[in-house]
């Protein structure tokens, strides 16, 4: 089994861990039988885990959005799609492969998903950039949802990026024109579009493929305008404020759930969805369906209509004071 990697906040279930695999280890080498004092350490780990996962700050939820062995894009379209053919290129400058998409089927159903791909290892994190895509990235996502539209094909896309590439070759190639340009096209796109959060969901680098019929988040993602070390950074002039900025910023899915910016949000295994995947991805495929089902068999106009109301309603709010007159 590989070995797992805890954050800060799980030390605790770290050093359990630990002692669990050193008394696994004693008993494989040895006659003892201890497999009862195995079983009851393990119980107290998930009991300990359980207890954790059930206090968590923003910033805690950041960190589990951001664990390196949580799934990405590709992760969940092999598991929740099938004859996923991928598509590459936006027809005008590159192939970018922050970004990745393609034609494939959704429950017997044909479809386009796209989404962001950090990369596992050193090597697949620079050829994707982190997750952060530059402008061919969005036009190559733009032309598939384009594509999507055609042919009357569902669109399913998944956010994963802490922004969008902030380099001054991507602000050459137009980097606001295009996440603009996203935002603009998928607000009229004439099919239904379910948009998952299933990492980080930041700034105008998760908008430019968020605009949606349904969005949903899974539990310990989080979305936000800005990344928490960015907003210190601005508020208070240093990122060591980053854990007030995500306290302040309302970040986590129950948070934007309350705020009506999300429509669902999807549990997770405890721990996080890198500790169990299998059950991760078919907790998401059920919230996937039922978000479809909803938006599956509405005509055009209803949906477009649906869809412009949903993005007015965004920052609307109630003033209680009494009127001074």
């Amino acid at each position: 089994m590989a070995k797992r990697s805890f954050l800060d906040f799980e030390q605790p279930i770290a050093d359990l861990e630990t002692k669990i695999e050193e008394l696994r280890y004693v008993q494989n080498e040895s006659a003892v039988d201890i497999s009862s004092e195995i079983d009851q350490l393990s119980k107290k780990s998930q009991q300990l885990t359980k207890d954790i996962y059930s206090d968590l700050t923003p910033w805690q939820i950041t960190k589990i959005a951001r664990h390196a062995e949580r799934p990405y894009t590709l992760d969940y379209v092999g598991e929740l799609f099938t004859h996923f053919v991928e598509l590459h290129g936006d027809r005008h400058f590159a192939d970018d492969l922050s970004i990745v998409g393609g034609l494939a089927r959704f429950n017997g159903t044909p479809c386009m998903v796209l989404g962001q791909q950090k990369g596992r290892d050193t090597k697949e994190r620079g050829l994707r950039n982190f997750g952060m895509s530059k402008p061919e990235g969005y036009r190559k996502a733009l032309r598939l949802m384009k594509l999507a539209e055609k042919f009357n094909l569902p669109v399913f896309t998944f956010v994963d990026t802490p922004g969008a590439y902030p380099g001054i070759d991507a602000e050459e190639r137009g980097q606001s024109e295009a996440i603009g340009r996203n935002i603009f096209e998928m607000a009229q796109l004439e099919v239904p579009i379910i948009t998952t959060i299933i990492g980080e969901g930041g700034s105008g680098g998760a908008l430019a493929i968020s605009v949606a019929d349904q969005v949903i988040m899974l539990q310990y993602s989080i979305y936000s305008v800005i990344s928490p070390e960015g907003c210190a950074s601005i508020l208070w002039k240093t990122s060591d404020r980053a854990q007030d900025a995500a306290d302040a910023l309302g970040i986590t899915a129950h948070r934007l759930k309350a705020l009506g910016v999300i429509d669902k949000i999807v549990n997770e295994p405890v721990g996080g969805a890198h500790r169990d995947f299998k059950q991760a991805a078919a907790m998401l495929k059920r919230g996937l369906a039922d978000a479809y089902r909803q938006v599956a068999d509405l005509k055009v106009k209803e949906l477009l209509d649906r869809r412009y109301e949903r993005l007015q309603s965004y920052g609307r709010y109630t003033d209680t004071k009494a009127s001074s007159k």
